[in-house]
């Protein structure tokens, strides 16, 4: 089945799907134990991370898919490839240490 936007056309599917994957994995393996940490206990602590899960797919969703215009893409050139590499990965970083401190501090 191919995904389509919002006009109806076909769009990628593969970049959703990683960007859905990566979000099931950090919500699922630092949610849990970030609730605990916070003091919640009980479905809480499986409930928030589902929630969060589910908020990052519908913004994957509408932000890769529904709103997406592939007859707008082109390519890139390198600079702007590793410019973009570089600035995920300082975000990435940025976003695991943020939710490393908590499981730090007591």
């Amino acid at each position: 089945m191919r995904l389509r936007n919002r006009d109806g056309t076909a769009v990628d599917a593969v970049p959703f799907l990683v960007v859905t994957a990566m979000a099931g994995l950090v919500c699922f393996s630092f949610g849990p134990i970030y609730a605990i940490a916070i003091g919640l206990s009980g479905p809480a602590v499986f409930g928030l991370p589902t929630v969060a899960c589910l908020a990052a797919v519908a913004v994957a969703y509408h932000r890769l898919v529904y709103t997406a215009h592939p007859e707008l893409r082109g390519e890139l050139s390198p600079e702007q490839r590793i410019k973009g590499l570089l600035y995920a990965a300082l975000v990435g970083a940025a976003v695991l240490v943020a939710l490393s401190l908590p499981l730090l501090v007591r």
